[in-house]
Parts: structure tokens; C-alpha cells; sequence
């Protein structure tokens, strides 16, 4: 069964037509797709199990699952967890499983959305996962280890798909307009790389959005009297109804460093300003958004930490209600990180913990700090139940190869100069 052939071609979108067979045709996503990185390894070595794709729309997590069953010479088989449900799942499962009786081929299932699926409806397809009936590929543009159930998460190996660069998705236009078979190759179309790149940074990391954009614009601008269709930028930003400040993707990263910095030096005009330029020039918000979050906690952390708070709030408030309203509570908490008192204690004591984690690889935890159930007394000995003692009893709970490290050390610097740490008296 093939995804992509139930559609006759002249009526199947730029986007759909794209889609690659191999890997070798597959766009962005170089972290886990690179030559001898895990996933990569896996599907050329026809040894992929279970796993979740997740990230933004248009990354490619449907076509890459399409491409994985391709060459593993299997079955594929999509479901929507938004419209199918536990009988649709059983029904899959009766027929991988006969079809593995009969034909020897496995068969994958693609659950898209797989994060609308509540518990009762993950619990059906558990004992399909482990005894290998299927082999499931989840995708979701939720982060699973929040959104899924532990029970498939646990038995899945997740990866993170990432907004496509500007590169890829200019790359990705350039050979649509190129290929004669499934793309415009037949078509005679005067552009210019420029022409591709600007409307790349309008599409958001989005490939899908891009194409479609693209051929939006080929099929919508009138031909000339050599029947030749001319695209410039304009056109570009008219097809996906956004319009581009005139940045390239090294002015994008100027403009986003700017508004960091911006937030660390508590300047909460220029902030505002670098903000909205973003917005102006293509921008998703929620990169925005997301940048808010970390600094929130990077540069103000402890000394106030209901910045982290309103950043959070900002997020989800650019997700149910989009922009331009979004663009309120996020000026809100933008202004608000920028005003709060900063301290770097957060990311310092972060740093220093991982640091001794990647130095010292066999370090034993302190007998009465581990799991009683693993432990012949239900009562450790040595182990002081800090209630018993008003709340707080003096007591040794690192390893003790590390026994005497601090990593947090307060600030003097708004609610955090409060703190007073007991360890450090």
C-alpha cells in the first residue's frame, strides 16, 4: 500500500507530488538524518522500531515515515487519531498480522496526531508494540513526553524534526521548479535564487507551506508572449500572504541575537522593537515565544521568578489565540523580563551539575537515598526524614565524590537575595 498514489497527479498539490521516495531526495532534518547519526543508521539497516516524530508542520515527519516503510519493503498504513480509533487500530493490527503470516512483510503504522489519543485508546495497540506486530510511528507536533501517555512513550524512541532552514527550503523550491516529472520542470519559469530564499523565510521552517506557495505563484502570474511565467519577490510575498521586511537569513539571526541581548540588558523598547521586527519580516511568533522562555529563566531566573511565569503564559497565549491578539501578552511578558531583576544563578548551577555528571561516571548514591523497594529495610539506616526535624535536618544527599559541591549560589539580586541557602551557612 503506497500513501501517495490514490490521486491522480494533475490534481494532487505541488507539495504532495514533492514528496520524496528515498532519503537520498529528503530535505532537512540533518541531526538525525545524517550520515552516522541513529536514525539514519536505522532505516538503512532496516532496523527501526517504534518511535515518535515530533515537531512543527511541514517538517517532513509524515513523508519520512512513507520513505521508511518504502525501503523496508513493508506495509504502511496511516491513521488520524483525531477520526480513528480503537477498532480502526485492531483492524491494522489483525491484518499486519496476517499479512506477516502469508507474506512474511511487516507492517507500519503511521499514527498522525498521536497525542489526541487518550489512555484506554493507547492501551490497545501496547501489546501489539512489544510483540512486534506492528511497528509504530507516531507524529505529532506536540512534545510526547508531555502530550502521550507514558506507557508509549516508554516504548518508543523519539526524535525531533526541526523548522527547515532557509537553505533547505530554497534548495527544496529550486529542484520543484526543476523536476520535470512530478514538479514545474515543464513549465517555463524565469526566477532567481533571491526570488526562492525570500519566500523560503516566509514560510516559517514550513516546506509544505513553502510549495505550495510556490506553486500558488507559478499558476496564478500571468505568462508572457514567450508563454514564460517571471517571478520576483513580490509575487512570492503575495502568494503566501506575508510580507518580508527585506532581511536575508544572516540579518534573521542578527535581528534574533539583538533581541536576546536586548532582554538581558533590560532594555524593554529595543526588546519591543526587535520583537515585532521579527514579526514583520516572517517570523513565527512562537520562535519568539520560545527565546522569551529561556531567557526568562537564563538571565532573570531566581531574582523574579514569575518572569518565567508570564513568558510561559505568552506561549500559550500566541497558541489559542494567534496573532495579531497574541502579540499583547507577549509585549506583556517581554516587558516584564526586561524590567525584572536579573541574576544568572539558574543556568550557572545548571552548567556546573552537568559538568560533574560528564567528569565523574561511577559515583555511588548514598545507601539510605535509594529506592526502599530495592532495599532489604523499609527504614534505610542513616536516612533522616527532614519532617521529623521541623521540615529541614542537616544531612549529606550527593554522591560523596561530590559531597562538598555547590552549584546554586543566590544573587543579591531581587527575591533571590531572600534566599538563604542552608548549605551555605
Amino acid at each position: 500500500m503506497d500513501l501517495f498514489d490514490n490521486l491522480n497527479k494533475e490534481h494532487q498539490p505541488l507539495s504532495f507530488r514533492m514528496r520524496p521516495k528515498t532519503l537520498e531526495g529528503f530535505f532537512g532534518q540533518k541531526h538525525i538524518l545524517a550520515e552516522g547519526k541513529l536514525l539514519s543508521r536505522a532505516i538503512k539497516s532496516h532496523c527501526l522500531n517504534n518511535c515518535i516524530f515530533y515537531g512543527p508542520p511541514g517538517t517532513g515527519k509524515t513523508t519520512l515515515a512513507n520513505i521508511i516503510a518504502n525501503s523496508c519493503n513493508s506495509y504502511f498504513v496511516k491513521l488520524n487519531a483525531i477520526s480513528d480509533g480503537v477498532k480502526d487500530a485492531k483492524e491494522v493490527i489483525k491484518d499486519a498480522r496476517n499479512n506477516f503470516k502469508l507474506y512474511g512483510k511487516r507492517t507500519y503504522l503511521l499514527l498522525d496526531e498521536c497525542h489526541r489519543w487518550n489512555k484506554s485508546q493507547s492501551d490497545s495497540i501496547l501489546e501489539a508494540l512489544e510483540d512486534g506486530s506492528i511497528i509504530f510511528i507516531g507524529s505529532t507536533t506536540e512534545n510526547p513526553y508531555f502530550s502521550m501517555t507514558r506507557a508509549i512513550v516508554s516504548r518508543c524512541t523519539v526524535f525531533e524534526f526541526k523548522p527547515l532552514s532557509v537553505t533547505d527550503i530554497t534548495d527544496a523550491l529550486e529542484n520543484a521548479i526543476k523536476n520535470k516529472e512530478n514538479g514545474l520542470g515543464n513549465l517555463k519559469i524565469e526566477y532567481s535564487r533571491e526570488n526562492l530564499s525570500c519566500l523560503a523565510n516566509l514560510a516559517g521552517g514550513d516546506l509544505r507551506n513553502a510549495l505550495n506557495a510556490l506553486e500558488l505563484a507559478v499558476l496564478s502570474t500571468p505568462k508572457g508572449s514567450n508563454g514564460e511565467v517571471v517571478l520576483n519577490n513580490e509575487i512570492m510575498e503575495n502568494s503566501i500572504q506575508k510580507r518580508l521586511a527585506s532581511i536575508d537569513e544572516n540579518t534573521y539571526y542578527d535581528i534574533l541575537s539583538a533581541f536576546c541581548k536586548s532582554l538581558r540588558g533590560s532594555d524593554a523598547d529595543a526588546a519591543l522593537y526587535y520583537s515585532n521586527l521579527l514579526i514583520e519580516s516572517g517570523c513565527d511568533p512562537l520562535i519568539i515565544c520560545r527565546r522569551l522562555i529561556a531567557h526568562a529563566s537564563e538571565d532573570v531566573g531566581m531574582a523574579d521568578s514569575n518572569a518565567l511565569l508570564l513568558a510561559i503564559s505568552a506561549l500559550i497565549a500566541m497558541k489559542e489565540i494567534g496573532m495579531p491578539e497574541g502579540n499583547i501578552p507577549l509585549s506583556h511578558a517581554i516587558i516584564y523580563v526586561c524590567e525584572a531583576e536579573k541574576s544568572n544563578s539558574v543556568i550557572n548551577a545548571m552548567y556546573g551539575a552537568k559538568d560533574d555528571v560528564v567528569k565523574y561516571k561511577n559515583i555511588n548514591i548514598p545507601s539510605y537515598l535509594k529506592n526502599q523497594d530495592n532495599l532489604e529495610s523499609e527504614n534505610p539506616k542513616g536516612y533522616k526524614y527532614p519532617h521529623n526535624y521541623g521540615g529541614y535536618v542537616k544531612q549529606d544527599y550527593l554522591p560523596k565524590e561530590l559531597k562538598d559541591r555547590i552549584y546554586y549560589v543566590p544573587s543579591k539580586n531581587g527575591k533571590e537575595k531572600n534566599i538563604i541557602r542552608k548549605k551555605l551557612k
